[in-house]
């Protein structure tokens, strides 16, 4: 079973299209040293999402090196639900406003650069611009040194999935971030100031206690990563999906046209948002919802699994079910009009307990730098055929070689 689990790691998305059609909704990857299966039946992730809290949640064997093994990602218990409890509010609905104007001005600043002539990698800007967003949230005015540094480590750590298995294979695992890297990163974060986020972590009689240097690194490299890399292939895949349907562009630059709202509000753009949600559900950033230990035998997907067997739900085979979403292949903003999709069919930032804290911080950023674009900038993909899916680490990009040209300014 190992040869599934790494034709899954090559090959992810052959992998997952020659299984869209299982009718059990489920494929068997592993049986040693544990039962590992991959997930899309929808009663099954019901009762995932609906149970994780008595789950366990081992995280990324791959991923662990990088982002640390005290990575509130991969936290469970107590300790877990202090740091939801601390940062989910300061990340949901109602704080949103807060961060708007900041949301804006990376935006500005970014298309500012964008010259008419100018040929971009697309990918690449969207990380660059919503890295600089996150840095600004999580740590203030971080000097751009330190977060150009951190872009150069991902690249080196998760730019090719084949680098990235040799890593694993040969030299113990993916590379972590170099010390003086580590240092910087903490310093800054101990020096942050509210509105920060980092400030919550570090403050005095925070219920999360004291952090040492090790947990508060692991944290803001999560918290980094988990803030920009999903978001910027978000914004990267709209923008590539509005440059291939001229009707949906026209029509989502009319709706702009008929508003000043900047994208924050997405009532004011409800065919930007169906636009981003239709993006997120055929070209998700994660394809998968990370691992769930069963801690007892399991009655499920018509079978028993044994205990501590791992479930691992399929974003990327859910978002494909014919009976759910008709023409799973097809580009279509309309399916998310005016409906509310099923949380087990609809699942890009994951479920239950572990559902992204940012997950409405990320669409707004999606939506205002796309608006901020599409307003001030007239854009041609200069090599479409390379708008195919391609593995990062556990996202999933655009080909690093997507490219467009800025043919024309409205500034």
């Amino acid at each position: 079973m190992l040869r599934r689990e790494l034709a899954l790691a090559l090959r992810t998305l052959p992998f997952l299209d020659a299984r869209a059609d299982a009718p059990e909704g489920y494929v068997q990857l592993t049986t040693k040293p544990a039962l590992k299966l991959l997930v899309w039946q929808p009663d099954a992730l019901e009762w995932i999402f609906r149970s994780d809290h008595r789950l366990d949640h081992p995280g990324s064997r791959s991923m662990r090196p990088v982002l640390g093994p005290k990575s509130l990602l991969w936290l469970d218990g107590p300790r877990y639900e202090a740091y939801r409890r601390l940062l989910g509010p300061q990340l949901g609905a109602r704080r949103l406003g807060d961060y708007h104007s900041l949301i804006e001005e990376a935006a500005d600043r970014a298309v500012t650069e964008l010259t008419p002539g100018t040929v971009f990698a697309l990918p690449e800007w969207t990380r660059r611009v919503t890295l600089d967003i996150a840095g600004r949230i999580l740590l203030g005015n971080v000097e751009n040194g330190v977060l150009d540094a951190f872009t150069t480590w991902l690249d080196r750590a998760l730019g090719s999935p084949y680098r990235s298995l040799l890593y694993r294979a040969f030299k113990g695992g993916l590379p972590r971030s170099e010390a003086w890297l580590d240092r910087e990163l903490v310093r800054s974060a101990r020096a942050t100031a509210p509105p920060a986020l980092a400030s919550l972590l570090v403050a005095p009689g925070n219920p999360l206690g004291a952090i040492d240097d090790d947990e508060l690194r692991d944290q803001i490299v999560s918290l980094l990563f988990a803030g920009h890399e999903t978001t910027a292939s978000a914004t990267a895949w709209t923008l590539y999906w509005l440059d291939r349907h001229d009707r949906l562009r026209h029509d989502v630059l009319t709706e702009l046209s008929s508003t000043t709202d900047s994208g924050a509000d997405a009532k004011a753009v409800p065919l930007l948002q169906a636009t981003v949600q239709e993006s997120l559900r055929i070209t998700p950033p994660v394809p998968a919802a990370g691992n769930r230990t069963l801690p007892e035998a399991t009655e499920l997907l018509g079978r028993t699994l044994p205990r501590g067997s791992v479930v691992s739900p399929s974003i990327y085979l859910a978002h494909r079910q014919p009976d759910y979403f008709p023409a799973p292949q097809r580009f279509d903003p309309g399916r998310f009009l005016g409906t509310r999709p099923l949380p087990q069919r609809y699942l890009p930032f994951g479920g239950g307990s572990r559902h992204c804290l940012g997950s409405q911080l990320g669409q707004l950023e999606v939506r205002i730098i796309t608006a901020t674009l599409l307003r001030r900038r007239v854009l041609r993909c200069v090599n479409p055929s390379a708008g195919v899916p391609t593995v990062r680490g556990h996202a999933m990009a655009p080909s690093g070689r997507l490219r467009m040209e800025v043919t024309a300014c409205h500034d």
